[in-house]
């Protein structure tokens, strides 16, 4: 993996619940696991009917250095908006890994 390609900072969100809201809900916490640099590929989006309307899916493939413990139940923050990583995988030998993400409407 070169530096060079690795332009971009995005911020990797973890959920963490955090104390109540006095009625004994839950509240729901993101806190910033990691403030890393990035390779960002934009995937193409593609349209389809899903029950009787049409949705957009788009995208979004990060490139990181490698981190031990990433998971699909974390979030992505690129350029302001969030992004629900839906599959992690590791390139290389611990080299780095490619987090495969959808923008969240």
């Amino acid at each position: 993996m070169r530096a060079g390609d690795l332009d971009r900072q995005i911020t990797i969100r973890r959920f963490t619940s955090g104390g109540d809201d006095g009625y004994g809900n839950q509240i729901e916490i993101w806190t910033d696991l990691a403030i890393v640099w990035a390779e960002v590929k934009q995937s193409n989006g593609r349209e389809f009917m899903d029950a009787g309307r049409i949705s957009d899916e788009h995208r979004v493939v990060f490139k990181v250095r490698w981190m031990d413990g990433l998971r699909t139940t974390d979030r992505i923050i690129y350029a302001g908006i969030e992004h629900d990583i839906v599959e992690v995988r590791e390139l290389g030998r611990r080299e780095g890994i490619e987090l495969h993400s959808l923008k969240r409407a």
